[in-house]
């Protein structure tokens, strides 16, 4: 009889264990019963089902991530570029995320090509200097919007955003030459244009210099020119005051200047005896100037 009881208890406790069930923070659940979903609204915590008849699933609800394979879409002007990306995701409808993908990575597959068409319509248009100088940290905008309308009406999936990690260029494409020789071309032209500059400045330089010079040696050209004309002016007026002091001195002293700078540069000077010019050389008497 204790067996029966033991028995009974058992299958009463593994009954009532298969009836309970909890759903934690980072999850959502799915109530089955005979394999048909009757309910999908369910909160974290402890929950109770119908053993056997019913069942549960449960899913992430966390911010997932898809880092995929690099994908070669073409520009514009028909070039070739690798972009690498990745794209976090999480379920918005998880009746519709099961419905639709039933797994995580059967909703990866699903996911994949709608965000590379996406990427596709966002770089076909665009030249590759444009692809470049695009935003990997953040593409949003209408691209991430478009692929929202599509994945939560059909997969019940939420995109939070999209992210370019690299673009590069394929090493079986010619695009690397001529993206190098692009670039070379605009070094030498930034070079080119740097030293006009220079040599425009160096000329500016060069011309306040000799400007400066100029001016420089004007004003002190004035500047002697105005002192030697005082100095001048004080000879004359020093000379002028020794002649009026002793006007016979000062005449004697001219007629010896005179007769240093003519007797020294002629061999032979023919003069009248009577000039005024040799009275010095005449006796006392005649020497004294004539009244």
């Amino acid at each position: 009889m204790k067996i029966v009881w033991i028995v009974i208890a058992a299958v009463v406790a593994l009954l009532l264990a298969s009836s309970v069930y909890v759903v934690a923070e980072n999850q959502l659940a799915l109530q089955f019963q005979f394999g048909r979903i009757v309910r999908s609204d369910i909160e974290p915590g402890l929950h109770f089902k119908l053993p056997v008849v019913q069942t549960v699933l449960l899913f992430d609800r966390r911010i997932l991530t898809l880092d995929a394979a690099p994908e070669r879409f073409q520009t514009h002007e028909k070039k070739d570029v690798s972009v690498d990306y990745f794209v976090t995701w999480r379920i918005a409808d998880v009746r519709r995320y099961y419905t639709a993908v039933g797994s995580e990575s059967g909703a990866e597959d699903r996911l994949k090509p709608i965000v590379v068409d996406a990427l596709r319509s966002t770089i076909n248009p665009r030249e590759l200097q444009d692809i470049v100088a695009l935003d990997r940290n953040n593409l949003g905008g209408e691209m991430l919007r478009q692929v929202n309308r599509v994945t939560r009406a059909s997969l019940g999936i939420e995109v939070v955003d999209i992210r370019i990690k690299r673009i590069d260029l394929p090493e079986d494409s010619n695009v690397l030459n001529s993206v190098y020789e692009r670039m070379r071309a605009e070094r030498s032209r930034a070079a080119l244009q740097k030293r006009a500059e220079g040599s425009e400045e160096s000329s500016k330089i060069t011309a306040e210099a000799d400007r400066q010079k100029q001016v420089i040696a004007a004003d002190a050209e004035r500047d002697a020119q105005q002192l030697k004309g005082q100095g001048d002016a004080e000879a004359a007026a020093i000379s002028a005051q020794a002649y009026s002091q002793d006007p016979e001195f000062y005449a004697f002293y001219r007629s010896l200047q005179a007769y240093r700078m003519s007797f020294g540069h002629h061999d032979v000077l023919v003069l009248d005896p009577e000039s005024e010019l040799l009275r010095y050389f005449a006796s006392p008497g005649r020497a004294a100037p004539a009244k």
